[in-house]
């Protein structure tokens, strides 16, 4: 019986097409051995582009100060820390995916784990540039570590929330890109053995550690998997709750509340898997892997950013209720003058729409499996998520306590734009390299679930569906 791997017919198969183990590793090994495509130098092109453009925004910006931003007395934290915490919370869907989700023992992971966790990895490297250039004098960047020095007794704020960003964001950095590197072992030393070129095969050769497939080797890599999705797991929660800390342990109104860290975890997992949506549709499409990424895991996906978008809209409701139910003038005017009207309130109302409104649609399952219309919402819910962070950070601050100091009308320079767009280059760029030398699928652990919920598989069930209990227990009792 315990040999006896069933699944009911009900559930949708993981992997389409009558597939064998080999069609798996020639499918997902092609894009891999393949010469680039056109479609490919295009985008990288685009992506080293606009990587060029951020370097030449740093350059200005380090030459010539923070000046070159157009931040003010008010208004110090624009841009740029807007697009900090945007990019962390980009990150947040990998490890989710990855970590709690295997723990959980969710098969349809395996379709779309292998990108995402490739995406938190190059999220918190983007998300990492915007506070240390906004240093402005980043070759005092070293001055956030603490450790023995001879400056007297010049040590770091430890009661400082933006310390504790340090220690959260480099600790997550560093779990996830263990956790992706320790899963891709197994694949590279498939390259390596399909490896034809000299320089290919010495590459994926040093890069798997000499792995062999031995039973001890996949025993310690399955131990270490689930070593690393448990201490993973309660990153997903803490990194993104460290980062309200930022807003939430200050005396700004609109910020010092105790509703910003599930509400901001759940926001980052509304934007990460917006993000992974985007990232898949167009891999799936481009590398003809429709047979692995399927319509079973957009919709699941959908599932998950309905969920999370409904927790922020409710999040958003909680705000503006405790604005009003706390009878603090300062915080009803900045929630009731100064964000749902003013001069910033176009952007409150995109926030809302974008949000709360449009993940809604999501309900209809005609809806959540159509591509075209998921492609669309994917690209809204981040525009989304990204003028919240903006509405958060830039309506809070313009109308302080103190009249004296209230803003003019915060716009960004080019320089700004130029350094989000980099970030952006900088993203891709990786993206583009990670895909064109990295199978950007798991192969191991689809072949995992090939036999249990591939398609030529399940319908080997039906005969098994027809059976009665005692059928079934007559034939599989003698099984081991």
């Amino acid at each position: 019986m315990s040999l006896l791997r069933y699944e009911s017919q009900v559930r949708e198969p993981l992997v389409d097409g009558h597939k064998t183990y080999h069609d798996v590793t020639e499918d997902i090994c092609k894009p891999v051995e393949a010469a680039p495509t056109r479609l490919w130098w295009i985008g990288f092109i685009i992506s080293v582009a606009l990587l060029l453009f951020g370097a030449v925004s740093l350059y200005k910006e380090v030459v010539y100060g923070t000046g070159m931003w157009n931040l003010n007395k008010t208004i110090g934290w624009g841009w740029d820390i807007t697009n900090f915490v945007w990019w962390v919370g980009i990150g947040h869907a990998g490890t989710l995916i990855s970590a709690i989700l295997l723990l959980f023992r969710q098969g349809w992971r395996t379709g779309v784990n292998r990108a995402a966790e490739a995406m938190t990895i190059f999220a918190v490297i983007c998300a990492g540039q915007f506070p240390i250039w906004h240093m402005g004098r980043v070759w005092m960047a070293f001055f956030v570590m603490p450790y023995p020095n001879t400056r007297g007794p010049l040590w770091v704020n430890f009661n400082s929330p933006l310390l504790w960003d340090v220690f959260a964001i480099s600790t997550y950095f560093t779990v996830s890109l263990l956790f992706w590197y320790s899963g891709l072992i197994p694949d590279m030393a498939t390259l390596r053995d399909r490896a034809k070129k000299k320089w290919a095969k010495a590459f994926y050769g040093v890069a798997s550690f000499g792995w062999t497939g031995s039973t001890k080797h996949w025993q310690r890599h399955e131990s270490l998997s689930l070593v690393l999705a448990g201490l993973s797991t309660p990153l997903v929660l803490s990194v993104h709750t460290i980062v309200s800390f930022d807003f939430a342990t200050s005396v700004i109104p609109g910020w010092h509340t105790t509703i910003f860290p599930p509400y901001f975890v759940a926001g980052a997992i509304f934007s990460g898997f917006a993000m992974v949506q985007t990232l898949m549709l167009v891999t799936r499409k481009i590398m003809n892997l429709e047979d692995y990424i399927t319509i079973s895991h957009i919709e699941n996906m959908n599932k998950v950013i309905v969920l999370t978008g409904s927790i922020v809209g409710c999040a958003y409701l909680t705000e503006l209720f405790m604005a009003w139910y706390s009878a603090v003038k300062y915080e009803q005017d900045i929630f009731f003058k100064y964000r749902i009207a003013g001069p910033y309130g176009w952007s409150y109302w995109l926030m809302m729409t974008c949000n709360v409104i449009t993940p809604q649609l999501f309900w209809s399952k005609k809806l959540r499996r159509n591509i075209a219309f998921t492609f669309l919402m994917s690209i809204v819910v981040n525009v989304g998520m990204w003028f919240e962070r903006f509405v958060i950070i830039v309506s809070s601050l313009y109308r302080d306590y103190l009249p004296s100091s209230w803003s003019v009308y915060y716009r960004p320079t080019i320089w700004e734009v130029g350094f989000y767009l980099g970030s952006f280059g900088l993203f891709f760029t990786c993206y583009f390299l990670f895909s064109k030398y990295f199978p950007v699928i798991a192969i191991a652990e689809i072949k995992h679930v090939l036999k249990k919920n591939g398609e030529s598989y399940k319908e080997q069930m039906d005969g098994i569906e027809e059976q009665s209990v005692e059928e079934f227990a007559h034939e599989h009792a003698h099984a081991h």
